[in-house]
């Protein structure tokens, strides 16, 4: 009896993980969408300074695009129980996502060098919401670097087998979603001056 009320928990934790998934990725998206439109209604204020995003921007851009199809490959291989490739695909995946983070800080360096602030007198409004916009989504990306970081793990442990790989599959939606994100953002950045 005992056992049969474990598996039936089990069942229903599996069944409710994906819901659940995708309530906080809805909240999220309700989060940027707020940010993003007051980055439009600021547009509208007098001391509003357009400018380039930087080059790093553009580089941590394909980081994560690239991550992203690492780690649709790592999720294709281990459906074909190849565990050699879905190990490749997942630490290629958890590298250009360190990779993208490390060129959001040079972005910021850049944007630091050319007299642009987050805060205080020399920065400007514009500056200010991309700063704090992209933190608020290298914050989401820590997230999904711990995701990585456990997926991994769990891998290595054998945990995720052709039939049973529910957590990577959970891993990879959440990658997928803050991926997606940043190409928002990107292209929210630069085609809205």
């Amino acid at each position: 009896m005992k056992n049969t009320l474990k598996q039936e928990l089990k069942q229903a934790k599996r069944k409710s993980a994906k819901p659940m998934l995708w309530v906080s990725m809805i909240s999220m998206t309700m989060m940027f969408a707020g940010l993003t439109s007051a980055y439009v209604v600021s547009r509208k204020r007098d001391d509003w300074v357009s400018f380039d995003l930087p080059p790093a921007f553009y580089t941590s851009t394909i980081l994560i695009v690239l991550s992203s199809i690492a780690f649709l490959l790592a999720k294709f291989f281990i459906k074909k129980n190849n565990r050699k490739l879905t190990t490749l695909f997942l630490a290629s995946t958890l590298i250009l996502g360190v990779g993208f983070v490390f060129f959001q800080f040079e972005g910021f360096k850049e944007l630091f060098d050319s007299g642009l602030f987050f805060a205080g007198a020399k920065s400007t409004v514009k500056s200010s919401f991309i700063y704090g916009i992209t933190l608020a989504h290298l914050a989401h990306i820590a997230a999904g670097i711990i995701v990585l970081l456990v997926v991994f793990y769990n891998h290595i442990n054998k945990k995720y087998t052709s039939t049973n790989f529910l957590g990577l599959e959970l891993g990879a939606i959440f990658w997928h979603f803050v991926d997606i994100l940043w190409i928002y953002l990107f292209l929210f950045f630069n085609f809205i001056r």
